[in-house]
């Protein structure tokens, strides 16, 4: 029996598996899709074996991984509706869907945990945001959960209602960033900067930005005062940012995304 099964294989559900693949056994892996020339190349390049159901999956995991699309996951609980096994745990990658809607559509002894993880997954650097009640699991599942989002990046236990929010936070916001790169990037190449030479400047600027909030423990207003010199070329920028709504345009897309997952469950 393989140990992780994944309903699902779009760019999510292969993210999370090629990070899986760097701590599991190709073998330990296995997968169902809705398109079986994109499972064959996916097997072909991965060594994980694929399955052409929904049941047939899950009746051969001990951790079921629900990576479908919102709107999808309807026709999932047609087919696997009282068919979880009580000793499974199933993950639920799927924006909008509480715990209680998810096990409504599986059987009500199902033992969900609701995630919510980004793309970034796909080099190891993923961010997911993850609920469920602790009660329900033992020591050693809960282990294998917390290595399952590990495995592939970083994890932060989160409640419930906060799960929505989480889509903002690390869900969506890699979109966010890369066109933040890009826009960036752009600027620097109107002003005569070679355009691959654009992107790798920023790419790790970005970057290493990103590792001075995480490993100073400094306040991102703090990190940023330390850049802008009195008078100097920063703070023109930022000046400029402000003027043109930087940060309402940010905290607009926020209320934004959050709204939408509000909406996706049906």
């Amino acid at each position: 029996m393989a140990k992780i099964g994944f309903i699902g294989m779009g760019n999510m559900g292969t993210a999370i598996m090629r990070g899986l693949l760097k701590t599991y056994k190709p073998e330990e892996l296995l997968f169902t899709s809705a398109h079986e020339a994109k499972m064959q190349k996916i097997t072909e390049e991965t060594g994980v074996a694929h399955v052409s159901t929904a049941t047939d999956c899950a009746e051969q995991v001990k951790y079921l991984v629900l990576a479908v699309k919102p709107q999808v996951l309807p026709t999932v609980f047609k087919e696997l509706n009282g068919k979880i096994r009580k000793d499974q745990v199933v993950i639920s990658i799927a924006a909008g869907y509480a715990i209680a809607d998810l096990q409504a559509g599986l059987g009500d002894s199902a033992r969900i945990v609701r995630s919510m993880p980004n793309t970034p997954a796909m080099v190891g650097e993923g961010m997911s945001g993850v609920s469920y009640d602790e009660a329900l699991f033992t020591d050693e599942e809960k282990d294998v959960i917390d290595g399952f989002f590990t495995s592939f990046g970083k994890m932060e236990k989160v409640d419930e209602k906060l799960m929505d929010v989480v889509g903002s936070a690390s869900g969506c916001s890699p979109a966010y960033v890369y066109m933040f790169i890009e826009a960036l990037a752009d600027g620097c190449v109107k002003n005569g900067l070679p355009r691959q030479a654009a992107y790798k400047m920023v790419a790790q600027a970005v970057l290493g930005s990103a590792k001075m909030v995480l490993e100073t423990g400094k306040h991102p207003g703090e990190l940023k005062d330390m850049v802008c010199s009195p008078g100097g070329t920063t703070i023109e920028g930022l000046a400029a940012l402000e003027e043109n709504g930087f940060r309402g345009a940010i905290i607009k897309a926020c209320d934004a995304n959050f709204e939408k997952n509000k909406k996706l469950k049906g």
